[in-house]
């Protein structure tokens, strides 16, 4: 065990340890979001707001700028979602979990489409398109920017785009060396196929509370 530790560590070598520390961190809070949002609960936005926070920096310095923008984005759609999950329907019940219209399904198209050519030009303007990994980030975070929208709009589809997503991101996070996030996203590639069987199973009912 004590080999795979030392593998797993040494693919850090040269990273400042604040840097590790944070992405531990970070990976942590990010498990416990997708755990929280699997079990329908508002903590899920707390704690993402903490781990895409992390991200932001993180990402930034290790040049992925798709992702770094995608974590941005969810911070920011996770304080749009806490509002929205919130929502009373009636007296003691909140807005349910349904499924995408064909006009969110429109936009959901719209959605990636305006994501990929946005950041595109990001990385035509910061001049880092010079390996195969930015056309990869470009796709994810299309594809996540998707997800987190449906997810803040409580859509079961959204589990959909988060697995697809993962699954891409598992190599891509794991050839980059940041070794905990591809572990990290491995998980929450399982989370994710139970989390879509679970919000399937509660389909249209309607939560009288989100801490539970």
């Amino acid at each position: 065990m004590s080999h795979i530790f030392d593998w797993i560590f040494a693919q850090y070598e040269g990273v400042p340890t604040h840097l590790i520390v944070l992405e531990m961190i970070g990976v942590v809070f990010g498990l416990l979001s997708v755990w929280y949002s699997k079990r329908e609960n508002i903590l899920v936005f707390p704690t993402g707001i903490i781990s895409t926070g992390i991200f932001v920096y993180i990402l930034l310095v290790f040049g992925l700028l798709g992702d770094m923008l995608i974590n941005a984005y969810y911070f920011i759609m996770s304080l749009i979602g806490w509002h929205l999950w919130t929502r009373k329907v009636d007296e003691t019940h909140f807005v349910p979990i349904t499924k995408t219209t064909s006009k969110e399904k429109k936009w959901s198209v719209l959605l990636f489409i305006g994501a990929v050519v946005f950041v595109t030009l990001v990385y035509v303007f910061f001049e880092k398109f010079d390996t195969w990994t930015a056309y990869v980030d470009t796709l994810t975070t299309a594809i996540f920017f998707v997800g987190m929208w449906l997810m803040a709009k409580k859509k079961l589809e959204n589990w959909v785009y988060w697995i697809i997503g993962d699954i891409i991101t598992v190599p891509l996070y794991w050839y980059k060396g940041l070794i905990f996030s591809s572990l990290l996203y491995f998980l929450l590639t399982i989370i994710a196929i139970y989390g879509y069987k679970a919000w399937k199973k509660n389909l249209g009912k309607s939560p009288q509370t989100l801490l539970k």
